[in-house]
């Protein structure tokens, strides 16, 4: 692993006392996880800077966390001021590059977790920190847009049988279907006032030290990518937290991410899987393993969710999929590792894995 710092009067030391405790609230330690994001790196940092938060009030340190991109992101990234740069040297995957941030969190630090393709609107990030204030406030996620202005749908319900069955057949047809019918809240007006959910996709999202602390690691073990979201808002709420929905904090997903392949694309349908069997007997997994092979069936005409749907079907063929390598970054039952701060560069290997949340297409 090797670390890259750039000094900055907003960027202070870890052991600089976190700006913002005098108000009762956190600083916030922001992490953009990237992969071959040259062409949206700098427009995420500069929204970051340029209004998202309060200067001297919320921004304690900007993380660029990269597993090995092959363009420039690092050399860019490296380049600008205030921002530390970690080459994790490993195919990490979403959740174990932020267990890496993780690793460089004071006591009383929150964490945001950014994708790269997304641009903050201005005041967004202070205003999701300022909603870490309620004490039963665990994550806070903003309002997403599409770059033509309209709402992503990304706040979800806990997946269910009923629910991803709907979703399967129906997709984005029918917005205004029965909510037992959607496992993603559709309506125009659930995205109007801010409101609890069970989870949000994890593209943006603000959590607080307490909750950090009491739920841990994410659980890069199961997930390299996709699921890990859900199950880590699973386990902020068994811990008493909720996730809240800010509409006034706004970021827009400009594109430009890591796309995706007919592996990734089955890797969300195992994933979903995985998840669902942590939490479910044999037999309610086998009706929703089948109904997740029936919403790639469905889309069979694309070839991708045609290999998905092999893919999900044969238990046999899921250890083929992107995962991280082993040894791994722990999971949340696992110690966590000792990560090297901006002074004590640690030793550095590479890896990759591909930036991109959403609901299964």
């Amino acid at each position: 692993m090797r670390v890259h710092d750039s000094p900055a009067a907003d960027n202070p030391a870890p052991d600089a006392p976190a700006p913002g405790r005098s108000t009762g609230l956190p600083g916030i330690v922001v992490a953009i996880i990237t992969y071959n994001n040259a062409d949206s790196i700098a427009a995420a940092v500069a929204s970051i800077r340029q209004g998202s938060i309060q200067p001297g009030a919320s921004s304690r340190r900007i993380l660029v966390i990269d597993n090995a991109s092959s363009d420039d992101t690092v050399a860019l990234a490296g380049a600008m001021d205030g921002v530390t740069v970690v080459e994790t040297g490993a195919n990490l995957g979403y959740s174990g590059a932020i267990n890496v941030a993780r690793g460089f969190l004071a006591e009383d630090d929150a964490i945001a977790v950014l994708n790269p393709d997304l641009v903050l609107a201005p005041g967004a990030l202070e205003t999701l920190r300022q909603a870490l204030s309620e004490p039963r406030v665990g994550i806070a996620v903003p309002l997403l847009r599409d770059p033509d202005g309209s709402v992503y749908p990304h706040l979800r319900r806990e997946p269910s049988i009923v629910g991803s069955l709907g979703d399967a057949v129906l997709g984005a047809h029918w917005l205004n279907r029965p909510r037992a019918l959607s496992d993603t809240l559709r309506r125009d007006s659930d995205y109007r006032t801010a409101r609890d959910v069970d989870w949000a996709g994890g593209a943006a999202l603000v959590v607080s030290p307490e909750c950090s602390s009491a739920v841990g690691d994410w659980d890069s073990g199961r997930y390299f990518l996709y699921s890990e979201e859900t199950d880590y808002a699973r386990r902020a709420r068994d811990a008493g937290y909720l996730v809240r929905f800010i509409p006034t904090a706004e970021a827009t997903h400009v594109g430009g991410g890591s796309g995706q392949s007919a592996e990734l694309i089955a890797l969300m349908g195992v994933n979903r899987v995985r998840y669902f069997e942590s939490n479910h007997s044999a037999v309610a997994t086998a009706a929703f393993h089948w109904v997740v092979v029936l919403h790639h069936l469905l889309r069979s005409a694309d070839p991708r969710h045609r290999f998905a749907a092999r893919t999900v079907a044969s238990r046999a063929s899921w250890p083929t999929l992107p995962s991280a390598p082993v040894p791994s970054v722990p999971g949340p039952s696992a110690p966590v590792p000792s990560v090297p701060g901006p002074s004590a560069p640690g030793p550095s290997a590479r890896g990759s894995f591909p930036v991109g949340h959403g609901e299964p297409g």
